[in-house]
């Protein structure tokens, strides 16, 4: 397969996650912390940069020892860095209070006053970050951190736009974090006008984007009904965001703490796919499998594969990303 010489840009903050090795943070004798580094849009980086794409990435962190050893490690998983901005005193975390990932523990973030959650419109070199750009990927994530983002973000994708780069979602949906008088339907519709690649699930398109919800769905709905919901919801966008080409769905359903049933759709102006379901009892940790997915779908856009490629490869690559430890794939597809 040749490699395609088309270069990403993955916008957004970079994180770090701090796991309790207990159910408690307190629990004596057990307070110790394992430490990943994370975010989204890094996430999805690294996927792509494992992929053999080119791949560089977009965030503000403070200059310090600790933002050089996350650069080591995103450069060793084969992301460019120079265009992180270095400002500010804090990068953005995370708590996450579950013993090995799997369990429902509770999610705390602490990212107000990040260098990230603190960037301003003028504080990017837009033409310098932009410069060598063929395709830009951000979340729902970053507008949901304040108004300040929400407008940044927007400006982003009109400059994105006025070069001519396609442009990528994921409509990551995190309740906690909206909340500065604004809903995601206030936000995402303005900012979906302009982008090519929509990827989600159903249940964020119609909490984000205002497409419709059949509220009896539950683990026990048939993938048939869900595949063709996924079908109608995509319609929708078609019809209601002229410049989208693509959109991609994940069903990811757990029984218990180390199952996942795992499976996608993909929607052209032309067809409707799904892969077949893959499932698993030997989940090591499931946070970022949906970037991972994310990044798989870029790639296999970008290497202009079929639609059944798309789909497979994008849920092969989320898949594969259950049984890594921490937030960062391995790029197996």
């Amino acid at each position: 397969m040749n490699k395609p010489n088309k270069r990403v840009l993955c916008f957004g903050e970079l994180l770090l996650r701090l796991q309790s090795t207990s159910d408690s943070f307190f629990e004596k004798d057990k307070n110790t912390l394992k430490i990943y580094t994370g975010g989204s849009e890094a996430n999805v980086a690294v996927t792509l940069g494992q992929l053999g794409i080119p791949t560089s990435y977009f965030s503000a962190i403070p200059q310090n020892a600790l933002s050089n050893e996350i650069e080591q490690i995103l450069e060793t998983n084969y992301v460019d860095i120079t265009k992180i901005l270095h400002q500010g005193e804090r990068i953005g975390s995370y708590y996450l209070l579950s013993a090995n990932g799997l369990t429902n523990g509770e999610v705390i973030y602490d990212r107000n006053f990040s260098a990230f959650s603190n960037l301003k419109i003028s504080d990017i070199d837009w033409d310098n970050l932009f410069d060598g750009i063929d395709w830009i990927h951000f979340t729902a994530i970053s507008p949901a951190l304040n108004q300040q983002l929400a407008d940044l973000t927007l400006f982003a994708l009109e400059q994105a736009t006025k070069k001519g780069i396609t442009i990528s979602v994921d409509l990551n949906y995190r309740s906690k974090l909206w909340q500065y008088g604004k809903n995601p339907i206030d936000i995402m519709p303005n900012l979906i006008q302009y982008v090519d690649v929509v990827m989600g699930n159903i249940w964020a398109a119609n909490k984000m984007l205002g497409t419709t919800i059949d509220e009896s769905f539950s683990r026990s709905t048939s993938k048939d009904e869900y595949i063709a919901f996924a079908n109608q919801t995509a319609e929708v966008l078609f019809t209601k965001f002229p410049k989208v080409k693509h959109v991609a769905n994940t069903y990811r359903f757990m029984d218990n703490p180390t199952h996942n049933l795992f499976y996608g759709t993909y929607h052209n102006r032309n067809t409707h796919t799904y892969s077949q379901p893959r499932e698993t009892n030997e989940v090591i940790d499931r946070i970022g499998s949906g970037d991972a997915f994310m990044g798989g779908l870029i790639y296999a856009l970008l290497h202009d594969l079929s639609a059944q490629q798309i789909i497979d490869t994008a849920t092969a690559a989320g898949f594969e990303k259950l049984f890594v430890e921490g937030d960062f794939g391995n790029g197996k597809i």
